[in-house]
């Protein structure tokens, strides 16, 4: 890589830290192109440079948000061996990033409601796709052995991931009183029974 590429990865890179810590510190209201470059430092003509806009900016964050709790929960889901372990896998990984991580995992779940994802929901898209690939790769052999229900992958996922990212939200937001340890305790299980098959 030469010097200028290291350069601009490094300048992505502050871009996107500043970024995140600035919607930790400011909310959605302070979340502003304005207050990203005084946090990183970094001039507005190389944020639209590298980002080509303030929502390009916030999809790449978003985007390195999701990729990171996938990562997470593809390492864990690597060292299982049974289906069962593998769903629990998933489920804890996805719960301990969300307390581990609390800033990426915020970001990631106010990103939904937000109005700077659908003008990149391509791009999105197709990175979520690659990581969910390797989970559906995962999860094949064990449906064709008849360990877990054969249904949609999209129902699948829904099952798996609808209650964990419900719990992790009411984590995330003060309105609810929700212990994640509890959720870690209950929900793997739980999760796990509604995939096997009848």
């Amino acid at each position: 890589m030469s010097p200028k590429q290291q350069r601009g990865e490094a300048t992505v890179d502050r871009l996107l830290t500043a970024a995140l810590e600035v919607y930790t510190s400011s909310g959605q209201s302070g979340f502003t192109i304005n207050a990203i470059t005084k946090a990183s430092g970094v001039s507005l003509g190389s944020l639209y440079h590298h980002f080509d806009s303030f929502d390009g900016l916030a999809a790449a964050l978003y985007t390195r948000c999701m990729e990171q709790l996938f990562d997470e929960m593809i390492a864990a889901l690597s060292r299982a061996r049974t289906a069962r372990t593998g769903v629990r896998a998933l489920v804890t990984a996805y719960l301990r990033f969300t307390e581990e991580q609390p800033d990426a995992a915020l970001f990631i779940h106010g990103s939904a409601y937000s109005g700077y994802l659908p003008a990149h929901s391509d791009r999105i898209r197709t990175a979520k796709a690659a990581k969910m690939a390797v989970i559906a790769d995962w999860l094949q052999p064990r449906i064709e052995a008849g360990e877990i229900a054969p249904l949609p992958a999209p129902l699948i996922e829904v099952l798996v991931m609808g209650p964990v990212t419900e719990a992790a939200h009411r984590w995330l937001s003060s309105t609810y009183d929700m212990d994640l340890t509890q959720a870690a305790r209950i929900l793997p299980d739980r999760i796990w029974r509604s995939l096997q098959p009848p």
